[in-house]
């Protein structure tokens, strides 16, 4: 009843003298408010007996980043919210039937810390200029205030304010359901949402146990990683930004995103899919990175075909690219063209972002670039300490044949296995191509059916190659002997090279 009645009496001064304040600051001339101001703030701040401290949703000049203790503060006070505010705010999770509860604008809960109450109120600010807005919410200033009496300034200031980011933290990575992202194009930044990615629930099946590939290799991948995500101590130490960096190359169909999506249930991480070819300049990549969360995997497929990065280097493309360029309909060659040229995306600026000062702010993430002609790529991109780990992922293997066996028909061994390990050692089939002839076309498949359906497959693959090594060599005849009549042409009628050699004939003399 004591601290009821003081807590009355004090209310009831503060509201006399902002009462008496209003009326000054109506009624008196402006210098006069001025001086007055300096004095009466002092004044109340004596008598005003609690430190409030408050946490803005963004951090920076221009929003470039949003706050991870507003976030941790936000994920904290849920329980509390729900639990004790009487004005609450309801939002449907998308994908979910659930409902998240949060307390509204100007609604007050408290906590308790060491025997201590704190008050935590939500703010909502509006823009100092009237304009007109698309939607309701645009431009609002959101945060947290956090009020406690003085006495206990430095209890709350040196372990609270640490104790609530470290159990939002941990209460947000319990509950949170990863997540696959995707860059927006720039000119969504701004507006309601002002969100550069948007994102869906991240699904994908893929571990490390269904990954098909060398036993030796998978096993040396999950370690490197796994030792990574312990390793923070260990890179501060060292002196270099908590990151590492991934090429994965092969042809197609070897399982390169399947990898990813392992390596992201391995580890818990969220995947951020960086379409290069949305991104218009190197600032724009730089704020895109810089709104990545930590525990993540930034992945970038095919970067030899979503950018330019060669700059001068121009290299000869080989007779295969030749030929897949050629098959490319018009309309994507056109786009894939026009995508380059809108893009001023430098490999100076991507080299920054991802290795440079920039890569220091935030920590634990995995960078992954993917591409199926390694030869392309500008050896400053994929130098070690960029990409510290250069992951080949070739044709099937008999390993990798064997995990398909156990997860597609649910076999370790069979008779037919050593046939289908000597036709793998003579035959490049991609991984996808195996287990797409493993796979059971219908319930009248059994094991036995699908083994010979592979082995069939593999005996065309191996007959295929045959004739085009065959084909090949007739066309390399075929060039050596059109240049040799060439020369005889050039150096006699009717005379070999050699023979024009021996007779002393040159130039047809």
């Amino acid at each position: 009843m004591v601290m009821m009645g003081e807590m009355w009496n004090l209310g009831s001064t503060m509201g006399t003298l902002m009462l008496l304040y209003t009326l000054f600051k109506q009624f008196f001339p402006t210098h006069l408010q001025l001086y007055f101001d300096k004095y009466f703030k002092k004044f109340v701040s004596f008598v005003y007996p609690y430190v409030e401290i408050t946490f803005d949703e963004f951090v920076g000049g221009e929003y470039m980043k949003r706050s991870e203790a507003y976030s941790a503060i936000k994920t904290y006070l849920g329980d509390k919210s729900s639990a004790s505010a009487n004005r609450l705010k309801a939002n449907v999770v998308k994908d979910s039937q659930s409902v998240v509860l949060t307390m509204d604008y100007n609604e007050e809960v408290t906590d308790e810390f060491q025997g201590v109450k704190v008050w935590w109120s939500a703010n909502k600010t509006l823009p100092s200029t009237q304009r007109i807005a698309w939607y309701p919410d645009d431009d609002e200033k959101r945060s947290y205030k956090l009020t406690v009496h003085k006495r206990h300034r430095e209890l709350i200031t040196q372990s609270y304010i640490s104790h609530v980011l470290q159990k939002g933290k941990e209460i947000a990575t319990k509950n949170r359901k990863r997540k696959l992202y995707s860059n927006n194009p720039s000119q969504n930044w701004s507006g309601y949402r002002r969100d550069k990615w948007s994102n869906v629930p991240f699904e994908h099946p893929a571990t490390f146990d269904t990954l098909a590939m060398d036993a030796n290799l998978k096993e040396e991948i999950k370690n490197d990683l796994i030792k990574f995500s312990t390793a923070k101590d260990y890179y501060a130490r060292i002196g270099k930004a908590w990151k590492r960096g991934y090429l994965l190359y092969g042809p197609p169909g070897t399982g390169k995103s399947s990898m990813i999506a392992a390596m992201a249930n391995l580890l818990d991480y969220d995947v951020y899919d960086l379409e290069l070819t949305a991104v218009k300049e190197n600032t724009e990549l730089r704020r895109l990175l810089l709104d990545t969360s930590n525990k993540s995997i930034v992945v970038i497929e095919d970067i030899d075909c979503s950018l330019d990065l060669t700059g001068q280097r121009e290299k000869k493309k080989t007779e295969k690219e030749e030929k897949d360029e050629e098959q490319l309909d018009p309309i994507t060659k056109k786009v894939r063209e026009d995508e380059k040229k809108e893009s001023k995306v430098t490999l100076s600026g991507l080299l920054n972002c991802i290795d440079g000062l920039w890569s220091s702010c935030g920590g634990e993430r995995i960078i992954v670039f993917t591409t199926n002609y390694v030869e392309k790529l500008d050896p400053a991109l994929i130098r070690r300490g960029r990409m510290d780990k250069h992951i080949e992922l070739s044709y099937c293997c008999f390993d990798a044949f064997k995990v398909f066996a156990k997860n597609y028909l649910e076999i370790n061994s069979h008779s037919l296995f050593g046939e289908i390990e000597a036709l793998l050692g003579e035959t490049k089939m991609t991984p996808a191509d195996v287990a797409e002839n493993l796979m059971p076309k219908s319930d009248y498949d059994v094991v036995e059916t699908c083994l010979k359906r592979l082995i069939e497959a593999l005996k065309e693959a191996k007959k295929k190659a045959q004739d085009e090594a065959r084909l090949m060599a007739e066309e390399e005849e075929e060039k050596h002997k059109k240049k040799a009549e060439k020369e005889v042409e050039q150096n006699g009628v009717g005379m070999s090279a050699e023979e024009v050699k021996e007779n002393g004939f040159t130039n047809g003399h």
